[in-house]
């Protein structure tokens, strides 16, 4: 049973509406389907919704992106939570823009945010939602890509994904991450 849904990216206002924070994007579009309050709570160095209707934590990591297993760290210590109880949301280079992808586990496929997870909580074994946000034309620009907005002709798709991605996350919370997959697998259009 899922009792938090982690939202990777990065604080700041700069970073907001950028490739590389469509965890938190998706996070806050959950935290407003459950009906948790607007208000949060600062600990283990995130941003933590309130949902007293449901027994679920929704989190925004606040130590940056490449250090995001620190946040993920303190967290299962402090609401002794297990690595299987989290499902972490995050976007993926390797993925084209429109596709979200379920996964009860992996490695981190060289994205640093789940990297940092694995080397603090020290294993691969935990689900995990990966959003295609597609990669440069060259390798020397992921840094700049990743920090960059969305244009304007995939912002109309990525609405639609981060829709469906709040939507796999409550059916995951509801039925689980395996019944959940087929319907989380998907590429939009």
């Amino acid at each position: 049973m899922i009792k938090a849904v982690i939202g990777l990216g990065n604080p700041g206002k700069q970073y907001e509406n950028t490739r590389h924070n469509i965890g938190f994007m998706v996070a806050d579009v959950v935290a407003s389907l459950l009906k948790c309050k607007k208000r949060y709570i600062e600990k283990c160095f995130s941003h933590i919704y309130v949902c007293e209707d449901h027994d679920v934590l929704i989190v925004k990591p606040q130590t940056y992106m490449n250090n995001s297993g620190i946040a993920v760290k303190n967290l299962l210590e402090d609401f002794n939570l297990k690595p299987d109880e989290i499902l972490v949301i995050y976007d993926d280079l390797d993925l084209p823009v429109g596709t979200v992808r379920l996964r009860k586990k992996g490695s981190s496929g060289g994205h640093r945010g789940i990297r940092s997870i694995i080397e603090n909580i020290r294993t691969e074994e935990f689900p995990r939602i990966k959003i295609g946000i597609g990669r440069p034309e060259r390798k020397e620009q992921v840094v700049d890509y990743v920090l960059s907005p969305f244009n304007k002709n995939e912002k109309i798709l990525i609405d639609k994904v981060i829709s469906h991605a709040a939507k796999c996350v409550l059916n995951v919370l509801k039925y689980g991450v395996d019944k959940s997959l087929n319907l989380c697998n998907k590429k939009i259009v």
